[in-house]
């Protein structure tokens, strides 16, 4: 089959999962099964892509290409992982309340197109998140054997899922253990404010450039249009985690950050001063501010600004 091919159906089982995901969950008025349906969506794409692409007699068998092997598993492992996890929080939680305005809860009308969005939005993410995936599954290139290039790649992709799953067992176990010091800084936490999130968006870099050595071009993967349309993965993953309101640092930056400056203000703005917002870093109180602002993505609309401030700095643009 080719390449295209495996593109389109792998687009088409996604619409198809979350559409029906959609009707069934607007049916019911829950989001129960939103995070479920996305997390088995990966692990479908997965499983077929890796069939598909060794269905062709040309291919290689998927237990005889290393690459497709690789990267099966350990993207297996991540979206597994992501949805173990974030069924169990659902499940903590009871709920998640960015639903409940558009399910109608809380006496609000429902908003069955805003609910549809969520579930297109899923779609969008979990296809554009698995086209490296899909470009290693689906490729019939023959190199057995790894360069040092590919395990270059190989161990970093392996360190970002590491390290997003680390960090979501660390902040579990402190929610479990009580909260205690009013905010997160044991384990990795004590070198990012938010290192699940720099292990999710490093893990898509990684898998994108390993998926280069599959490219079939015979010149390289800089010369395939397929191999460069695999970066919208770590660059959708990067909007939605730093720009996207609803989620990612929009949502935990910002205005949430009213609890801790509210209850330990110095010791939240030390620790916050201290430690990196997103890539883990030793020494980051040391880097020099105009940095900060910039490589290292602690933007200033990810300052907390108190209402009366940030009413009169409305003010002052307005006039």
């Amino acid at each position: 089959m080719s390449q295209g091919f495996i593109y389109g159906i792998s687009a088409a089982i996604t619409l198809g999962i979350q559409l029906a995901g959609f009707v069934a969950a607007y049916t019911l008025r829950t989001e129960t099964f939103y995070d479920i349906l996305g997390g088995l969506n990966y692990l479908t794409l997965a499983i077929y892509a890796a069939i598909a692409g060794a269905a062709d007699e040309e291919s290689l068998k998927w237990v005889d290409d290393p690459r497709k092997i690789i990267t099966t598993i350990l993207f297996g492992c991540s979206r597994g992982w992501l949805l173990v996890f974030l069924a169990w929080r659902a499940h903590e939680r009871k709920g998640d309340s960015r639903f409940d305005e558009v399910l109608g809860k809380g006496g609000n009308p429902p908003q069955p197109l805003n609910f549809f969005v969520f579930w297109m939005v899923q779609a969008m993410w979990v296809y554009l998140i698995s086209m490296p995936m899909l470009f290693v599954s689906s490729s019939d290139v023959r190199k057995p054997e790894f360069s040092a290039y590919d395990i270059v790649w190989a161990i970093l992709f392996i360190l970002g899922v590491l390290i997003e799953i680390v960090a979501d067992i660390q902040k579990a176990l402190w929610v479990k253990n009580g909260r205690r010091g009013d905010f997160c800084n044991v384990g990795v936490w004590a070198y990012s404010r938010h290192p699940n999130y720099f292990g999710e968006i490093f893990q898509w870099w990684c898998l994108w450039m390993f998926s280069y050595s599959s490219s079939e071009k015979l010149s390289g993967g800089y010369v395939d249009p397929l191999w460069w349309v695999g970066i919208i993965s770590p660059l959708f993953t990067m909007q939605i985690l730093l720009n996207m309101k609803p989620t990612g640092l929009c949502n935990a930056e910002g205005q949430s950050l009213k609890r801790y400056y509210e209850k330990c203000p110095e010791r939240y703005a030390q620790y916050r001063e201290s430690t990196s917002i997103l890539i883990p870093l030793i020494g980051y109180k040391y880097v020099p501010m105009f940095l900060k602002q910039t490589i290292f993505f602690d933007f200033e609309k990810y300052e907390y600004r108190p209402l009366n401030i940030q009413a009169d700095e409305n003010i002052k643009k307005e006039k």
